[in-house]
């Protein structure tokens, strides 16, 4: 039976530069010849399939932290939202610490049509990310952000002073209501909070891909490098960390690899398995 390979992007197998590097596309494509391969990733469809283009995905594709779940095909899978209601207080609760979070919503389910609404009030680490966002067309720009019907996830960035005791407040309000995960933005100095329906992140979603298929965690081998990978390795048969990952991240893999993302650590592995 093929084996399974489902890895991270960000910071795992794209490069610094978001990159795919022609060893990698190379590597990957060769692998998929008589494995299975796919990814887990915060990124929405569009950008993933910008980025992987020239890759053979077999697999469902787990997107946005895990609240959605797509094959290659761009048929949906699952999906996990916060309603409007929970959406709004969300928004007002975290008001009260002077900020306001990206919200990434589906304004159509049919044609998996996302949007991602910004707020007019901005800080440096906002500002910083935004760059990287230059010409999408999901882009809405919010006077008084509101979160809409279907919300896939809404995310916070800032100063690990403010987003800390924010986080501790949601806990307290909002208990098991929400999923939660408060990690440093590897590209700046800042920290960024990503806010889900509890069974939004990658290991609910990495389970239903399984279940999906027919098959056992035992079969499938997965990378990554951040706080949202743990549950994801927790679950998998083996895990494998790049050298560049979260020591909180290392603790938990089955394997720490001696290269990294810009050293194209996962190709190398696959390579050699």
């Amino acid at each position: 039976m093929d084996k399974i390979y489902i890895t991270d992007l960000d910071h795992t197998f794209l490069r610094t530069d978001q990159s795919v590097s022609d060893f990698s596309t190379k590597v990957w494509n060769e692998k998929a010849q008589t494995s299975i391969l796919s990814v887990a990733t915060a990124r929405s469809f569009q950008k993933t399939h910008d980025f992987l283009d020239k890759l053979h995905l077999q697999a469902p594709m787990i997107l946005l932290d895990g609240s959605m779940i797509v094959s290659p095909d761009k048929t949906l899978i699952d999906i996990k939202t916060l309603n409007k209601e929970l959406g709004d207080a969300i928004i007002a609760e975290g008001a009260k610490y002077g900020i306001y979070p990206f919200v990434i919503a589906l304004k159509d389910v049919k044609n998996l049509d996302e949007v991602f609404l910004f707020p007019t009030t901005l800080n440096t680490h906002q500002h910083g990310v935004l760059k990287n966002y230059r010409n999408d067309p999901r882009m809405v720009k919010c006077t008084d952000i509101r979160a809409m019907d279907m919300n896939l996830k809404l995310v916070y960035f800032g100063e690990y002073t403010t987003l800390y005791p924010m986080t501790k407040n949601f806990e307290r309000i909002f208990g098991k209501a929400l999923e939660y995960k408060l990690s440093p933005e590897k590209y700046s100095d800042g920290w960024f909070l990503t806010i889900l329906h509890p069974e939004g992140d990658k290991a609910h979603a990495l389970q239903k891909v399984l279940d999906h298929m027919e098959r056992d965690s035992t079969d499938v081998t997965v990378f990554g490098d951040s706080v949202n990978d743990i549950g994801m390795f927790k679950l998998a048969g083996t895990s494998v960390a790049v050298s560049n990952a979260l020591d909180e991240v290392k603790k938990v893999a089955s394997i720490v690899l001696p290269h990294s993302n810009d050293e194209d650590g996962v190709a190398k592995y696959l390579e050699k398995t």
